[in-house]
């Protein structure tokens, strides 16, 4: 099916004049900043934080296209993923007539945004195995769909999505199709980034915050065709990404390290989670998981989740999702924090005897 963007872009966008500070239109290097109104005299701490940041982060997009494949254009920064998701739904969904399409159980930013900005949201569920149903998707979908999000590793499932069946629905949907990949980096398999070339209605997500151990930040990422990424300059606020967060960010992207060696720590204690998990009584079943977390089907998930709770020790209890009945969704922890998570469950089904 054809794909045409601008058609998809919703009226008030397209006409849109964005906010348009000095630091973007003046090209190159300066050597005195009298623009913004800025302090001239400086803060109190080390960092160079009076002056604002630069609004499109190019020495940051560089490093990320080196490290992703991409070009800098292919790319935007957000707030968190969440900004992406949020401007998405305001560029391409008229409130009150569009929708957008998830397919649960998943994260719920998608249908939290939607609900902000007055979008509808259909449910295209996964199957019994956490896979994509590509008819039910299909059959979903109606000519006010505008998006589709897709999560994969999948959240709260923890499971990779069929490449196959991303491919085909970008391929019969005339919209935009988002996969968030927040967890790409803990899976066995690679990022959907390269197929960007050849799917121009494809957006995927991904974010400094897990992998990179860089939550506090609030540093995610979206690439996408380049023009889709100059719709989200235009709506994004002018100054979204702080100056401590850039130059941090690039700090750890040029340490990829600390990267690898993480993962690798994370996927062996996410095995040994897995198997002592498995041995414990009230647990029914561990999920099969490519990411940082495991959903966890329990005898008594509240009850499980509360008795964790008063030890100080919190999971989430996803058990109002569907297809996730009785189940916990556990983050893999430090050697020490999983070790702690064990005994605590032992002591737990102990409690239940006595």
């Amino acid at each position: 099916m054809a794909f045409e963007l601008n058609r998809l872009v919703r009226d008030n966008i397209r006409t849109l004049t964005p906010y348009s500070s000095a630091r973007v239109e003046h090209v190159g290097d300066a050597r005195i900043y009298l623009d913004a109104n800025e302090n001239a005299f400086g803060p109190p701490v080390g960092i160079r934080l009076n002056r604002y940041p630069d609004p499109l982060q190019a020495s940051l997009k560089e490093r990320i296209a080196a490290v992703s494949g991409v070009d800098p254009l292919q790319i935007f920064i957000g707030n968190g993923s969440d900004e992406a998701i949020d401007l998405l739904i305001r560029i391409f969904c008229r409130p009150g007539v569009d929708n957008i399409l998830t397919c649960p159980p998943t994260y719920g930013m998608y249908e939290v945004a939607a609900g902000i900005n007055d979008v509808a949201v259909k449910h295209a569920r996964l199957d019994e195995g956490f896979g994509i149903d590509v008819p039910r998707v299909l059959t979903t979908i109606d000519r006010n769909t505008k998006i589709v999000f897709l999560c994969s590793p999948n959240n709260p499932t923890g499971n990779l999505l069929s490449h196959v069946s991303i491919r085909t629905i970008a391929d019969a949907f005339d919209g935009i199709v988002v996969v968030d990949e927040a967890y790409i980096h803990y899976a066995s398999r690679g990022s959907l980034v390269a197929e960007l070339a050849a799917r121009p209605n494809l957006v995927v997500l991904q974010t400094l915050s897990k992998a990179w151990g860089l939550a506090g930040l609030r540093v995610g990422l979206a690439f996408a065709d380049a023009d889709v990424i100059e719709l989200l300059n235009k709506v994004k606020p002018p100054y979204n990404v702080s100056e401590a967060a850039q130059e941090t960010a690039l700090e750890a992207l040029n340490d990829p390290r600390h990267l690898n060696e993480t993962v690798k720590r994370t996927l062996a204690e996410r095995k040994r989670l897995t198997e002592a998990l498995s041995d414990l009584v009230c647990v029914e079943r561990v999920y099969p998981s490519d990411a940082n977390f495991l959903l966890v089907r329990v005898a008594d998930a509240s009850g499980l989740h509360r008795y964790l709770a008063s030890k100080r020790i919190v999971v989430r209890d996803r058990s109002g999702l569907t297809g996730c009945e009785q189940c916990l969704r556990i983050t893999v922890g430090t050697e020490q924090e999983n070790d702690e998570l064990i005994l605590a469950i032992e002591n737990y089904e102990k409690s239940l005897i006595h």
